[in-house]
C-alpha cells in the first residue's frame, strides 16, 4: 500500500515538528488511539482500537523515528500487531516546509505492507480505510495547532449624555419633581332663566278651544283618522 499527500497547517514550522514529536499530540490526532507513550529518545509506543470493514482489532505499534533533520524532515518506521486481524508495517518520509510565519506545509509519503486476515479483504478497502484515517488524523492535528479567535471587543461610542452620566457620582439624590399644582373645582354652572316672552307663543297655544274643545283633543282626533284610514282604506 502506497499513499503521498500534503497539507496546509496554520501555524509555524518549529510548532508543527514539536507537535508531530508530542505524544499527547500524536494521541489526540490519532483516530482511536488509547495511548501514545515514549519508550525512548527517538521511539513511541502506541495503542489503538480501529475496525476495517467487518474486522475489528486493537494494535499494539512501535514507532521510530529515523533520518531526523529538524525541524525540515524525518521518518517514520514501524509495525503494529492486531492480534487475528494480522498485522502491518512500513513507514513514512514527512517534509515540513515554511510557507509564512505561521503557516507550514506538510508533505507526507507512506509505504506500508499488510498481512493476515487484513490482506485478505482486499487493497481497495485498506487503501480507503487508510485514506479516511489520514484525513481524519490531519482535520485533528490542524485543528489543535490553530489559533484561537480572539473575541471581538465591543466598541462604545461615547456621546455627550453618556459622558454626563458617567461623571455624575453613584451617590446623587434623585432631583425632586416638580410639584404641580391642583385643579381648582369647576364652578357649578348656574341655571339659565326661563325667558317668559319666549315661552308665551305656547301658552296662547293652550288657551286656542275650537267649538268649546281643547287644542289636545282635535290633536288626538286627527291622529286617530289617520290610524282608522291605515286600517280600512
Amino acid at each position: 500500500m502506497e499513499m503521498t499527500g500534503e497539507r496546509r497547517i496554520p501555524a509555524s514550522r518549529e510548532k508543527v515538528w514539536e507537535a508531530l514529536n508530542d505524544p499527547e499530540s500524536l494521541r489526540a490526532a490519532i483516530p482511536g488511539c488509547e495511548a501514545v507513550e515514549r519508550s525512548g529518545p527517538d521511539e513511541f509506543q502506541a495503542r489503538v482500537s480501529m475496525k476495517l470493514g467487518p474486522m475489528a482489532a486493537r494494535f499494539s505499534s512501535k514507532i521510530k523515528l529515523e533520518n531526523l533533520n529538524p525541524p525540515a524532515s524525518y521518518t517514520l518506521a514501524g509495525e503494529g500487531n492486531g492480534g487475528a486481524l494480522g498485522f502491518a508495517k512500513g513507514g513514512a518520509d514527512v517534509q515540513l516546509e515554511a510557507l509564512g510565519p505561521s503557516e507550514t506545509l506538510l508533505k507526507y509519503q507512506v509505504k506500508a505492507q499488510v498481512g493476515g486476515k487484513m490482506a485478505q479483504l482486499g487493497a481497495r478497502l485498506i487503501d480507503s480505510t487508510a485514506k479516511t484515517m489520514a484525513d481524519q488524523f490531519f482535520e485533528r492535528f490542524a485543528g489543535a495547532l490553530t489559533p484561537a479567535a480572539a473575541p471581538a471587543e465591543a466598541v462604545a461610542e461615547s456621546t455627550p449624555a453618556a459622558a454626563l452620566a458617567a461623571a455624575a457620582p453613584a451617590a446623587a439624590p434623585l432631583a425632586a419633581a416638580p410639584t404641580v399644582a391642583p385643579v381648582a373645582a369647576a364652578a357649578p354652572i348656574a341655571a339659565r332663566p326661563v325667558d317668559q316672552v319666549a315661552m308665551r307663543p305656547l301658552s296662547l297655544l293652550t288657551q286656542i278651544e275650537p267649538l268649546g274643545l281643547p287644542l289636545l283633543f282635535w290633536a288626538g282626533l286627527v291622529i286617530w283618522l289617520v290610524i282608522l284610514a291605515l286600517l280600512f282604506l
